[in-house]
């Protein structure tokens, strides 16, 4: 390599080191978070009662230390005596596993060296956690989880010098793959929050209202927590039912609504129906104070309210997503609980938990301690960071959501490609302290939304069992930010006749899944065993998008004539800007 790039490289170093030196001036280096002194203590804690544990089952650990070592023996013999046939690797990563995909990683000896004995000691580990017995079931979970985490963080693909294909690139671009992403990385530094936050697509490629989240419609009616879209028809006549959609207020809306080719939006409009959409304001310090219940209160009962007023019906159907979806429950409840009449004629939930005792790998952050240093740091800023929120997801799949954009931009030097679903994804949302704290403590950590006396709105206990309406629930198989199986114990605690679907994929892929690209299929069971594994034996599978299926149901709900197609707005709620409208374009930080 010549003087050009180490002189390039060695500026950008520098400017690097003076950077941080200002985060950790400034207080916003994540060491000094309480969320991380708490996480250190909680996990010094896990480690120590591991060890009280372990030291008195000598033999369980020996057992394993003595694998590792017979297993480690068989790999450099493999690797240093090949057999006639080339040999095969004895440790191989998993079929989804794309870190090791390089040639380079089986046919080179020294590579295929550090690729085995890597994945041997990341099997080891969690065979180590795995095997002592008596240490408390969720510290064993979190043990779990942050030895994976920092497993991963130290993988040999994640190093030039270890990794074959960054070795390569380093040689015959003379290093400017590390000169371009360093750049990368300076600038991504300086748009994160407490922890890295590492760019997943070209954050100039789109533009909103222009070629995504571009289905024509209006806002009808705004204020300070919601905009409420009204969608332009696309077909003569529309069904008589018109259709409320509950976005999560953890992001923005517009994943329903990204490009044309698959925009369930859209989609759904050409189906014809009367879609409306809310758009959720993104918080900043002077909204500190809103809470869940004003997402209640606030959010939903005035959009069914305008909704009401502009179609000229006594009753809507309604969709909620994730939160978003929780948030709808809550709603019904409340209205039960009011007494008050049947507003809305059936109800639709994406991937939502409304039982939270199985919260997936989130579950890791998931206790008194943790969830204190959280409510701590959001009191200091008003509100829970999106940025460092979006950072917690991403590294529940920290393999494909985190060190790939690691290596492709700041050691590859690659620019991240033009993708819709992920300039969503770094397109992120604050959360109200209030919330975030309610959200935390009374539902994940004492799942007190199932409990008929555990949460109160409007000054009413909310009883999920009182649901009364036909309900529609989607889940994924591969989700990870709501386990299907939790989703499905949630389904078993409402009071009306409920319909179970589970799509393939993941949290976002599974339901933003459009027909014409018949990508992912789903499963139906008319039993609707308690045990969820049960249902899913009992299940078939179906080809084709879920899309299709649920309209399908909600045509159940839509027994009157078709009317001719409605007008966007009416006298009492003109409207007031084009959709995507104003709050969508908040971007952070947010003071």
């Amino acid at each position: 390599m010549n003087n050009h790039f180490f002189s390039d490289y060695f500026a950008k170093l520098q400017d690097m080191n003076q950077l941080w030196w200002k985060e950790l001036d400034s207080g916003k280096a994540a060491m000094n978070t309480p969320l991380n002194k708490a996480l250190n203590e909680i996990n010094l804690e896990d480690t120590a009662e591991f060890f009280e544990k372990a030291s008195a089952q000598p033999a369980a650990l020996a057992k394993v230390q003595m694998d590792w070592w017979e297993k480690q023996v068989k790999i450099w013999q493999n690797i240093a005596m090949p057999s006639a046939d080339g040999g095969q690797s004895l440790i191989k990563p998993a079929k989804d596993d794309k870190r090791f995909s390089d040639p380079a990683w089986e046919n080179e000896a020294f590579y295929n060296y550090i690729k085995q004995s890597y994945l041997l000691f990341s099997d080891t580990m969690r065979d180590a956690i795995d095997s002592i017995e008596g240490v408390d079931e969720k510290a064993k979970e979190r043990l779990s989880f942050f030895s994976r985490q920092a497993i991963n963080a130290l993988s040999p693909t994640n190093f030039v010098t270890t990794n074959p294909e960054l070795a390569k690139l380093t040689v015959e671009t003379n290093g400017e793959n590390l000169v371009k992403g360093m750049e990368l990385l300076q600038e991504d530094m300086q748009s994160s929050a407490d922890v890295l936050k590492i760019r997943m697509t070209n954050s100039d490629a789109f533009q909103l209202g222009v070629n995504i989240a571009n289905t024509d419609g209006e806002v009808v009616f705004k204020n300070e927590l919601f905009e409420l879209i009204q969608y332009k028809p696309l077909t003569e006549t529309v069904n008589s039912t018109p259709l409320l959609i509950v976005p999560p207020f953890i992001n923005k809306y517009y994943i329903l609504d990204l490009r044309e080719n698959n925009s369930m939006v859209r989609w759904l409009v050409e189906q014809g129906h009367t879609v409306f959409m809310m758009s959720w304001r993104n918080p900043g310090a002077a909204q500190r104070d809103v809470d869940f219940a004003n997402y209640v209160l606030d959010g939903v009962i005035p959009a069914v309210d305008v909704i009401e007023d502009i179609t000229g019906e006594k009753q809507i159907n309604a969709a909620g997503y994730c939160i978003g979806g929780t948030l709808l429950a809550t709603t019904l409840a409340y209205y039960a609980a009011k007494r008050m009449r049947n507003r809305i004629k059936s109800a639709t939930f994406f991937t939502t938990l409304l039982d939270f005792s199985q919260p997936g790998e989130i579950g890791a952050y998931i206790n008194d301690p943790l969830v204190s240093a959280i409510e701590a740091q959001n009191d200091v800023n008003g509100y829970m960071d999106g940025r460092s929120l979006s950072v917690t997801f991403s590294l529940l799949r920290e393999n494909s959501l985190y060190w790939n954009y690691y290596v492709n931009n700041y050691l590859k030097g690659n620019s991240p490609i033009d993708f819709d679903l992920l300039y969503w994804n770094g397109d992120s949302t604050n959360v109200a302290a209030a919330c975030h704290s309610t959200i935390l403590r009374e539902f994940y950590l004492n799942n007190k939304l199932i409990d008929n006396k555990g949460i109160k709105i409007g000054g009413v206990y909310i009883d999920l069992s009182k649901i009364k309406v036909p309900t529609y629930f989607i889940s994924t198989q591969e989700d990870h930010i709501a386990l299907w199986q939790g989703t499905y114990r949630g389904a078993k605690q409402l009071g009306g006749k409920s319909t179970f679907v589970l799509g393939e994929s993941g949290h976002i892929a599974g339901i933003v899944n459009h027909p014409k690209k018949n990508k992912y299929g789903f499963w139906l069971s008319d039993k609707q065993d308690e045990n969820p594994e049960v249902w899913l034996d009992n299940a078939q599978r179906q080809d084709g998008s879920w899309w299709t299926h649920w309209d399908t149901w909600l045509g159940d709900f839509n027994k009157k004539e078709k009317v001719p197609a409605r007008e966007v707005g009416s006298d009492n709620y003109k409207p007031l800007c084009l959709a995507p409208g104003e709050y969508v374009k908040d971007t952070l930080p947010l003071k």
